[in-house]
């Protein structure tokens, strides 16, 4: 089947019962001058796109530990990398919902192709699925307008690529079946920071109406002064002085994720907030900065001033967010390193570490060192962002929903728990592939109908109840209504309060 786009015609291909158009140009190949500048538009073509096989990857490093084993994409990198894939159930159709899926990856990793992102259920389910690619890395992130008055939007590219995506629905989506004034953005750990980017900056303002934060909330960033400081180390890394743009832009794609991998290899070593700034805290080198045109201010200070007041909001956690991250340190775990890292954060506001491990004890009596210790990095980095998300969009909103993924991997034996990006094969329907097997194992079919028929219904009416649930209401903070993904699904009111109560002052 051929379609017109604004940019030229696409063939795309049929698969279950679904069109698909894969690979298709949202924005021109970033390369030369336009590195480190605002997408622009693609060239125009007059003969048909073979829209068929996905095209280029952003070019980045490999993922750690098991996310490398699992995620890293199957495409190559290459010139041509802002680009995106569309499954839809009938292009001649009209207004269906629409769903825009950003990849997670820390700002460094990922792209939109992994199987777990397939669309086909969504389509299948009457939502047009659309799966992006962005700049990553140093390319997307890099707050390079202080050094270099030409990159003014630089630190936040990839944001700009993100919003480039959006504009190219909102002009070419109704050819595919798609409804541009009904759009859910949604995306997973980076991605899910960058839903919640996407909801501070002005310049989406209008480009989405609902959105789906997992895992990755509103509390990323890094200021411009810190991403200068940043980008100062990574220009020394590279030989460049600052002004000579000519000497940067000669430095090769390859040579600068080089340089941009040693400087967050430093950074996970020795977590330095002197050389750092606050990108110590979150391990992430590069991220979105604030205090810019694109972002004016942190992304969870601008939704709490209203800038996300019409837009619907779903958003969630996982139950064992971090284990996935620290198994394969479990043994160094001792009581006394716990309770030296509960210190560090407490102190911040003059309490003790060992008020917040008793109280994470007190719910988990027989639980090791380790395991508190994940329990209380899991509400650090991912849930307590979450909710203070929701209760920041509770000032403007009141269609807000909030879950927790409670159901725990069958994979390594059982060691993941409900960990980081497992419930993303649930949301899209798509347990039956490696990279699902990798991180969940056998997976119940019945949880990912489940997840993914309150996905689908979110996206086509902003409310995620459906009949595979029990009846599931909106969160307020009197009641913290709390849908638990597991097994047997059920809402829970105000979970885990008394640890939630802890980060009150903190985050």
């Amino acid at each position: 089947m051929i379609i017109k786009t604004t940019n030229g015609p696409v063939r795309g291909g049929t698969k279950e019962g679904v069109h698909y158009f894969l690979g298709i140009p949202y924005a021109a190949a970033p390369e030369g001058a336009k590195r480190f500048k605002a997408p622009a538009k693609p060239t125009k073509w007059s003969d048909e796109l073979d829209a068929t096989s996905f095209g280029d990857v952003c070019l980045q490093a490999p993922m750690p530990g098991i996310f490398g084993d699992i995620g890293t994409p199957s495409n190559a990198p290459g010139p041509n990398s802002l680009n995106l894939n569309v499954w839809t159930p009938e292009p001649g159709a009209t207004k269906l919902p629409v769903l825009m899926w950003i990849h997670g990856g820390a700002f460094y990793a990922g792209s939109g192709i992994d199987e777990v992102y397939d669309g086909t259920a969504f389509a299948r389910d009457g939502v047009v699925c659309v799966t992006i690619n962005y700049r990553l890395g140093a390319q997307g992130f890099a707050h390079l307008a202080e050094q270099f008055s030409e990159l003014s939007d630089s630190g936040n590219c990839g944001i700009l690529d993100q919003i480039a995506a959006l504009e190219w629905i909102r002009d070419n989506i109704a050819a595919f079946g798609g409804d541009p004034s009904n759009v859910t953005i949604a995306g997973e750990s980076a991605g899910g920071m960058s839903v919640g980017t996407l909801l501070a900056t002005p310049k989406a303002k209008g480009l989405f109406r609902r959105a789906i934060p997992q895992s990755g909330a509103a509390h990323n960033g890094v200021s411009a002064a810190t991403g200068s400081l940043i980008a100062s180390h990574l220009l020394a890394e590279v030989n460049v002085r600052p002004g000579d743009l000519d000497a940067l832009l000669k430095v090769s794609p390859e040579n600068l994720l080089a340089a941009q991998v040693r400087l967050n290899d430093e950074l996970a070593a020795t977590r330095n907030p002197l050389k750092f700034g606050e990108a110590a805290a979150s391990a992430m080198l590069l991220q979105p900065t604030y205090g810019t045109d694109v972002l004016p201010m942190k992304p969870i200070d601008a939704i709490t001033a209203g800038s996300a007041k019409d837009v619907d909001i779903m958003v969630g956690s996982n139950s064992d967010e971090t284990l996935i991250f620290m198994v394969d340190l479990k043994d160094i775990f001792n009581e006394e390193l716990v309770g030296a890292t509960l210190d560090a954060v407490m102190g911040a506001v003059g309490r003790s570490g060992e008020e917040a491990l008793k109280t994470y004890s007190k719910a988990r009596p027989t639980a090791s060192s380790f395991d508190l210790a994940s329990a209380f990095e899991t509400d650090r980095m991912f849930r307590m962002p979450a909710l203070r998300l929701a209760e920041a969009q509770l000032k403007n909103s009141k269609n807000v929903w909030v879950y927790e993924f409670c159901w725990k991997s069958q994979a390594r034996d059982g060691n993941f728990g409900a960990c980081h990006f497992l419930e993303v094969p649930f949301a899209f329907d798509r347990i039956d592939n490696e990279q699902s097997r990798g991180i969940a194992g056998d997976a119940p079919q019945s949880l990912a109908t489940a997840v993914h028929a309150a996905w689908v219904a979110f996206i086509k009416n902003g409310n995620p109840n459906n009949s595979h649930l029990p009846e599931w209401p909106a969160y307020t903070v009197d009641t913290r209504d709390t849908m638990c993904f597991d097994s047997k699904s059920e809402v829970r009111k105000n979970p885990s309060a008394d640890e939630r109560i802890l980060w009150d002052g903190i985050i």
